[in-house]
Order: C-alpha cells, then structure tokens, then sequence
C-alpha cells in the first residue's frame, strides 16, 4: 500500500504560479513513476507531467514551457511547479505513482486560476 498526500493547491490570478506537492509513504526509489494528472467535472482525467525512475519527464503540450515536474527524493516527494497559469488550468489536479505494477492516487487538490 502506498499513501499520497497532496498539497499546494488554491486560488491564483491569472499569469501567477503554484507549486503543488505529493508525499509518498515509500521510498520514491521503489517508484516506477510519478505524474500529475487533472479532471474538471464531466470530463476525462488527463496526464499533466510525469517523471519517470531515471528522471526523464514527459509533458501535456498544453503545459510545456510552464510546469516543470521533480522529485525530492530524500522527502520521497514530487512537485509540480506551475506558471503563468491561465484560466483553463482550472481543475482538480491528481498525483499518481506506479508502484509494484500497480497505481495508486492522491486525493486530489484544487487548481483556480481568476482571469
């Protein structure tokens, strides 16, 4: 079993930034990957960012050149550093990890970004 704790989320104007975090309860050198994943109400959850075991990242073309994913691998914690958020970055924002072939979720936090 794995437990994420999210945080960072919240309320920002547009162009402004957040940083969102994701705790694991293991040691992220047991993760196979870690991402970031978003869902506004009606629609399907979509891959934000991931960063794999050997560090390689991948991105969602709507955010390249604005969020940047890393680890902290001492805190076995993931970010996802957000800027110049613009109002479609609205959403529900989901860390996952992939963790002895299985996933596991964050509860997820809230992104709102005020034109």
């Amino acid at each position: 079993q794995v437990q994420l704790v999210e945080s960072g989320g919240g309320l920002v104007q547009a162009g402004g930034s957040l940083r969102l975090s994701c705790a694991a309860s293991v040691s992220i050198f047991s993760i196979t990957s870690m991402g970031w994943y978003r869902q506004a109400p009606g629609n399907k959850r979509e891959l934000v960012a991931t960063i794999l075991s050997g560090g390689s990242t991948n991105y969602v073309d709507s955010v390249k050149g604005r969020f940047t994913i890393s680890r902290d691998n001492a805190k076995n914690t993931v970010y996802l550093q957000m800027d110049s958020l613009k109002p479609e970055d609205t959403n529900v924002y989901y860390c996952r990890v992939l963790y002895s072939r299985r996933a596991y979720w964050g509860q997820g936090t809230q992104v709102t970004v005020s034109s």
